[in-house]
């Protein structure tokens, strides 16, 4: 999900990956804050993985998002 930061909080736009808790990232562009929210996924799995934490499947509202950004 991206969604536009409000100005008083520096602008830009957030990406949160609801599936993974904590999981997000920001940019000047929505396209910035996906390609930073891709980044952010792969060190949330890491960081699980390194620390014994099972990894939650996508929910199947999540499923496009991830698809899409696979193709990106």
């Amino acid at each position: 999900m991206v969604e536009p930061r409000p100005a008083a909080e520096g602008g830009g736009f957030a990406a949160i990956v609801p599936d993974l808790l904590g999981c997000m990232s920001n940019g000047e562009t929505p396209e910035g804050a996906l390609a930073k929210a891709q980044e952010a996924i792969g060190l949330w799995i890491e960081n699980s993985k390194n620390l014994g934490q099972p990894i939650p499947k996508p929910s199947c509202h999540h499923m496009a998002i991830w698809a899409a950004l696979k193709s990106a």
